[in-house]
């Protein structure tokens, strides 16, 4: 029911902000999005390293976050060891402030024997150090992670830096997944905020068309575009070899509810209504 274009697109951050979801909550509500009939939209669920002592035991698959760096790995996955059930399955570790390319390299370089057979995401920086840590991402076995988005408008790139990002990690080999702010399919205005954010719709479209070999002001513009219909059936139509290249370099984007973006999908005609029946069911209390 759910198309391979969104196939384990959607991380479970229930925890993060906005939604902030109390975790007896949070967990069981994932466990029934990954029985649910949309099962295959979702990812791991995005679990942060400093609450780890919170975790019960129980079969989870994490991507973990790592605020403090590669310096805070081993810890973690000790004390995750300790929890029955639950895995590692990603990582996602963010810069030190202090950190330059080079130094944040040699130390993921270190640790690299416990990241072998994970996912691993490198929180790529805004401003002036993200050309050096995007150039550090390549031939490395890491992807980028990028801010989309967050609590302040100040943490919303705009569609041309964005754009930049994207088009730069599609066009030397980095995948990529986006956290924060892709709240809804396709662009548009948060009528509480104001803010201007980016849809994940437009981020699928706008590295299909960076894999073209499009330029900025292309990969931009995509960004920008509001036309729900008209993305909708340009992603329909992409040939299945299109669809496993843009998710090759597209990995998947943290949403704080599943059943936000799902909704959006069923909304546009992408995924069958059917599938919101077992929403209805348990995922919507």
């Amino acid at each position: 029911m759910i198309s391979p274009l969104f196939t384990g697109l959607c991380d479970d951050a229930a925890l993060f902000p906005p939604g902030n979801a109390p975790l007896p909550d949070a967990v069981p509500a994932h466990a029934r999005h990954r029985s649910a009939r949309y099962a295959d939209l979702v990812g791991p669920f995005v679990f942060p390293v400093a609450r780890l002592n919170e975790l019960a035991s129980g079969a989870l698959d994490l991507s973990l976050t790592l605020p403090g760096g590669p310096a805070t790995l081993e810890p973690a996955l000790e004390r995750l060891a300790q929890i029955d059930g639950a895995a590692a399955v990603a990582l996602e570790i963010a810069v030190p402030a202090y950190r330059s390319a080079a130094e944040f390299f040699a130390a993921m370089d270190a640790v690299a024997a416990l990241t072998a057979g994970l996912d691993v995401f490198v929180e790529v920086p805004r401003g002036e150090r993200r050309a050096d840590f995007l150039a550090g991402l390549v031939g490395r076995p890491f992807a980028a992670k990028f801010r989309t988005g967050g609590v302040a408008a100040e943490a919303y790139p705009d569609e041309t830096e964005l754009g930049s990002a994207l088009r730069t990690a599609v066009t030397t080999g980095i995948p990529f997944k986006a956290t924060a702010g892709l709240h809804h399919a396709v662009r548009n205005t948060d009528p509480h905020t104001g803010f201007e954010q980016h849809g994940f719709l437009n981020v699928l479209l706008a590295t299909r068309y960076a894999l073209d070999g499009a330029d900025v002001d292309r990969v931009a513009a995509t960004l920008a575009e509001r036309d729900g219909a008209r993305i909708a059936r340009e992603l329909s139509d992409l040939p299945a070899d299109v669809v496993g290249a843009v998710r090759t370099a597209f990995r998947s984007f943290g949403t704080c509810s599943i059943l936000e973006p799902l909704d959006d999908l069923v909304a546009l005609h992408l995924v069958p209504s059917s599938v919101l029946a077992s929403a209805d069911q348990g995922a919507h209390a």
